[in-house]
């Protein structure tokens, strides 16, 4: 007699899946938050900021792999790995100077009142993602990829005209990124380990750096009360954490459904731009905005279009029904660490 057929649950109700999804909320909606923790330290200046955000970064991932037992030995081992490895470590090194005017590109733009253009930079990452595979990758779009891209470059010029000036900033953390994901791509290393890796090499500088300030007098570590300090200290732990509950979501989701949540984090940030903060919105900045955000729905719907397609055998390029190798595919974009 044959033994009855094994129900398996839909994705979408099994366990894992479920916590996937709290993981990728949660990682996003940290990153969405960021506007209002880097306010906080102040009296510091927005470069000790940044030299303490490596320096406390690097401490935090050290003791994370120290006390995660045989998957930390793991870790410390590729990190070793990487270290001995020309090609990777000057990949991940290229990456640490690009996190690094992006970071410090973000922490001048949330400390100056301008989020909503810090937004801005990550509404447009994807877009900029697309483009960096086309340039630098040689790939191939489709004809809504092209209209998504174009929307973005007009969004900017109209956003130029806006500002009375290019979004600088928003320009800067978008083509940081970019280029980071495509570092991060082709290092091809886990994230806990290359944030090792590249807060190591960053580390040192910020440290000397953040000594100097002391040695001068005009360093904030000192003299401000434990509060500050402790808020110094824990910007290892707010920028690992959200990196961490990200590792889990991409472990247990869909990389389609891990692409609709990144856009929680800009959304927050633009509202607290807007709402909380105050920023102004003039008519041409909401219709930049606009451009991009269209833009964004056609490249989401392009993506989840063609990953239906693939799930079900169909061919998502027409040249592959006739048995030919298709062209390559554009850059789903960095998903990890937005701010």
């Amino acid at each position: 007699m044959a033994s009855p057929a094994v129900q398996v649950p839909p994705p979408s109700v099994r366990p894992d899946y479920r916590r996937g999804i709290v993981f990728g909320v949660v990682s996003y909606g940290l990153w969405g938050l960021f506007p209002l923790y880097w306010p906080l330290l102040r009296p510091a200046g927005d470069v000790e900021m940044l030299a303490h955000r490596m320096l406390w970064s690097l401490v935090f991932v050290a003791v994370v792999l120290t006390v995660s037992g045989r998957r930390g030995r793991a870790g410390w081992r590729a990190v070793r790995a990487v270290v001995r490895d020309r090609r990777r470590l000057g990949l991940l090194a290229a990456a640490a100077v690009l996190i690094t005017l992006n970071w410090g590109g973000y922490i001048y733009g949330v400390n100056n009142g301008h989020v909503v253009e810090t937004a801005l930079g990550y509404f447009i990452g994807p877009l900029v993602s697309v483009l960096v595979g086309v340039l630098l990758l040689g790939e191939r779009l489709r004809g809504a990829q092209w209209v998504a891209v174009g929307l973005g470059a007009a969004a900017v010029v109209v956003l130029t005209a806006g500002y009375g000036r290019p979004p600088w900033i928003a320009l800067t953390l978008a083509f940081s990124f970019g280029s980071y994901g495509l570092c991060k791509k082709l290092a091809a290393t886990g994230a806990v380990e290359s944030l090792a890796v590249e807060t190591g090499i960053t580390a040192a500088p910020a440290l000397i750096y953040l000594i100097i300030l002391e040695s001068t007098g005009a360093g904030t570590f000192t003299g401000h009360g434990a509060g500050h300090v402790l808020l110094l200290i824990a910007t290892g732990a707010v920028t690992a954490i959200p990196l961490l509950a990200f590792g889990a979501a991409a472990t247990r989701i869909p990389l389609s459904l891990l692409g609709l949540l990144q856009y929680i984090a800009p959304v927050m940030q633009f509202l607290l731009g807007v709402l909380v903060l105050g920023e102004h919105m003039p008519p041409e900045r909401w219709i930049g905005f606009t451009m991009v955000w269209l833009g964004l729905a056609i490249l989401t719907w392009s993506g989840l279009r063609r990953s239906r397609k693939v799930q079900t055998g169909q061919p998502s390029h027409p040249r592959r029904a006739h048995g030919q190798v298709p062209p390559p595919q554009p850059l789903a974009g960095p998903t990890p660490r937005p701010p």
